[in-house]
């Protein structure tokens, strides 16, 4: 029975000062973790559009330190883009305050929302589209690194604890296939023994962070292409989105984690393995892309491992692929039958991709670096 203290999309659209009239509100995306709804809103001049997101509580215990982290980086951005003559509301996230001034809106039924205004004339894809496409969508990733380089301390937040810790996510596999609570491990025995093979991937990261090899910086820790925002008319990334993970760590993640996605033409849950495969001339845009802007910024340590990364990252999102699908899918949403398990499945195939192109890959960095 549904919970008389939970309001109506309506009723919380209407709880943010969008500054107009609710004209319509449906669902959006094809995200992880939110729930994600555009609204249509009547100002006085024209219609806008504005986006409202549930925050997920079980991801997110702290939705005060989420927002914090994001308010602050937000405004950090939206000043230096004034400055440099830019158009804030395109280049960067805006947040809508509630009617009562506050970041987020916490609901009777305690659920929790927040809205953004929707940036207009640029979209997102779930598939790189070509090579400038990846150019562009890395060379973003690299500016936004660029731009939160130097935001005033404290320290931000650990949204997720230990989110980047790769080999955390390693031991949780591990943990998973020992308990196997819902007997779903012998269905992965393939897959558990492929992640045993390669468990020295698991620390690369954080070992180069913990011995002081790499630098701590600010990272995103999420840079799927479909996180940057493209412009409609000169095809170039315009805003980085979805902020929920931005928080110290190690800029290597994020270039690793755009090329599991952006580098290979095959979805994250393709079923025929024999699809999946590093596209050699997408990497080169990225690594273009990447460097052009962070070359200026990175040390030549970060930029020896960039290759590395890479494969360390895919391979640590295909464990938590496979440790979700032996804990009973808890965490990412799945659309079918072992969905987590042939994600999991993708990932080992790009690894075992890249494994194959180590050499041509780090030709590919060392002519931009």
């Amino acid at each position: 029975m549904p919970d008389e203290r939970t309001p109506q999309l309506s009723e919380i659209v209407e709880r943010f000062r969008t500054g107009g009239r609710l004209l319509s509100v449906e669902p959006l995306g094809s995200g992880h973790i939110h729930d994600t709804y555009v609204s249509q809103v009547r100002l006085a001049d024209r219609t806008a559009g504005f986006v409202h997101q549930r925050i997920n509580r079980s991801v997110f215990a702290s939705p005060e330190e989420l927002m914090q982290n994001i308010e602050r980086v937000t405004s950090h951005l939206q000043g230096k883009i004034l400055a440099g003559g830019g158009d804030p509301e395109r280049r960067v996230l805006s947040i809508v305050p509630t009617v009562d001034g506050e970041s987020f809106l916490r609901t009777g039924g305690g659920d929790c929302w927040r809205t953004y205004k929707q940036v207009e004339g640029a979209r997102t894809f779930d598939a790189i589209q070509d090579a400038d496409h990846a150019r562009s969508t890395s060379r973003a990733f690299a500016q936004f690194q660029l731009m939160v380089a130097d935001l005033p301390g404290p320290r931000l937040h650990e949204t997720i604890r230990h989110f980047g810790d790769t080999r955390r996510r390693f031991e949780a596999l591990v943990r998973a296939v020992e308990a196997d609570q819902v007997n779903r491990a012998a269905s992965a025995e393939q897959e558990i023994r492929f992640a045993n093979e390669r468990e020295d991937l698991a620390g690369l990261l954080v070992d180069l962070l913990r011995q002081g090899r790499v630098p701590e910086r600010i990272a995103h820790h999420d840079t799927k292409i479909n996180n940057v925002m493209i412009d409609d008319r000169t095809g170039e990334g315009v805003c980085v989105i979805d902020l929920d993970t931005v928080m110290p760590g190690t800029v290597l993640y994020d270039f690793g984690d755009s090329i599991r996605l952006g580098a290979t033409r095959a979805a994250e849950d393709e079923r025929d393995l024999s699809a999946v495969k590093l596209d050699l001339a997408l990497f080169d845009r990225f690594a273009a892309g990447y460097l052009e802007v962070a070359r200026a910024f990175l040390t030549p340590a970060e930029i020896d491992h960039l290759v590395e990364a890479a494969r360390a990252v895919t391979f640590t999102i295909g464990v938590r692929f496979l440790t979700d699908h032996v804990e009973g899918d808890v965490y990412f949403r799945s659309q079918r039958e072992q969905h987590n398990l042939d994600r999991c499945r993708t990932q080992f195939a790009l690894v075992e991709d890249m494994e194959l192109k180590i050499e041509q890959m780090q030709a590919v960095v060392d002519r931009y670096r």
